[in-house]
């Protein structure tokens, strides 16, 4: 006779429901949340993190399966998308501030690290040219294969050009993150970066939320010239082109008036000039012929 084993399901821990419980509260405190990759954010980073965002958002680190059953507990809109890339190490930021301005903000709080072997270029790394302040040596063999140009000046090792010594999604090699250490190249950016970001049922991507404000404000500026000079020419007045629709009027009237001769107190010096400098030409032109 087969005994029948019972297999007695371990309970949650009080930490772990109490976790959940704050998971699924936070959801819906706050209208914003952030899934933060936690990859090389060092203690000191993410504690800077959370007193500038104190007041306005709260971070957890929490495992994935903690966060799953807090987020589905919270019955957030759309929440599917955002639980199956809860994978790796995360954070959630749970923010008053829209996922924009919450970019901006974790941006600022990056920093760049020296690569370490292994590492995972995130852009074109680029050895600048000029002095290195290395001795010549057999350091030249690593400046070889990584494809730098180099020349001596003074016993120092000289970097003839810029140069992409790794491009993005490619590995660091022991030798190159050597090297980039003695260089001072430190190409790593880290910090809490979003993954995605949830805001009233609206999922967006890592790309969506990341604003560059250089760019922002250059097509900003590019499109407000674009729109007035626009205006200038359709003659539709408004406080930043009247003042040159009324210029290129004053022009245009002024062209007319000295063309046609119409003597006014402003053509008549332009109109004289034009009559004395034609006056000239005939008169030379008669001096040329013997006439005068």
């Amino acid at each position: 006779m087969s005994q029948q084993v019972q297999v007695h399901k371990r309970e949650p821990s009080a930490e772990k429901k109490a976790m959940v419980e704050r998971i699924a509260r936070l959801s819906k405190d706050y209208p914003v949340l952030a899934v933060t990759r936690l990859s090389k954010v060092r203690s000191a980073q993410l504690m800077a993190v959370r007193k500038v965002l104190r007041g306005n958002a709260e971070i957890v680190v929490v495992k994935n399966k903690l966060a799953i059953l807090g987020l589905k507990r919270a019955g957030l809109k759309s929440a599917d998308e955002l639980l199956k890339n809860l994978h790796g190490q995360n954070a959630l930021i749970f923010s008053r501030q829209d996922p924009f301005k919450l970019f901006l903000l974790l941006e600022k709080n990056r920093v760049n690290l020296a690569a370490r072997a292994g590492d995972i270029a995130p852009a074109n790394i680029v050895v600048p040219a000029g002095n290195t302040g290395q001795q010549a040596g057999p350091v030249l063999s690593e400046f070889r294969e990584a494809g730098i140009k180099t020349k001596i000046e003074a016993g120092s090792i000289q970097v003839v050009e810029d140069t992409v010594v790794a491009k993005p999604g490619t590995q660091i090699s022991p030798k190159l993150a050597s090297l980039l250490s003695r260089l001072g190249v430190k190409p790593i950016r880290a910090g809490l970066a979003i993954a995605l970001a949830y805001e009233n049922g609206l999922i967006y991507g890592a790309e969506a939320v990341a604003i560059d404000l250089d760019k922002y404000r250059a097509d900003l500026i590019a499109g407000f010239f674009s729109s007035k000079g626009l205006s200038v020419i359709l003659g539709y007045v408004t406080k930043e082109s009247g003042p040159e629709i009324i210029a290129k009027a004053y022009r245009e009237a002024l062209a007319v008036a000295v063309e046609a001769g119409e003597l006014t107190p402003e053509s008549a010096p332009v109109i004289l000039a034009k009559a004395e400098a034609e006056a000239n030409a005939v008169l030379a032109k008669a001096k040329e012929k013997g006439y005068a």
